[in-house]
């Protein structure tokens, strides 16, 4: 029932009260789904969180190395 209504709540653009419920409940497909919405934005720390959370290895790895890479730029020109 709360899976129901955090994907009500999703679905409405509700992503962080929608989040919130997921990680409650630990709803992987919805803690993907709100990571994927985060992702499409830019924020990729806060979708590399929910997709740890959510044990998809299938997205985090990849994110872990993008943020790696734009780390070592970071440092590479400091």
């Amino acid at each position: 029932m709360l899976n129901r209504k955090a994907n009500a709540l999703f679905n409405d653009g509700k992503i962080e009260m929608a989040e919130r419920i997921f990680i409650t409940t630990g709803y992987s497909d919805g803690l993907t789904r709100c990571g994927d919405s985060y992702a499409e934005k830019n924020e990729y720390i806060k979708a590399l969180r929910l997709y740890l959370l959510a044990h998809n290895k299938r997205k985090s790895d990849p994110l872990i190395e993008k943020i790696a890479g734009m780390v070592s730029t970071l440092m590479k020109e400091a």
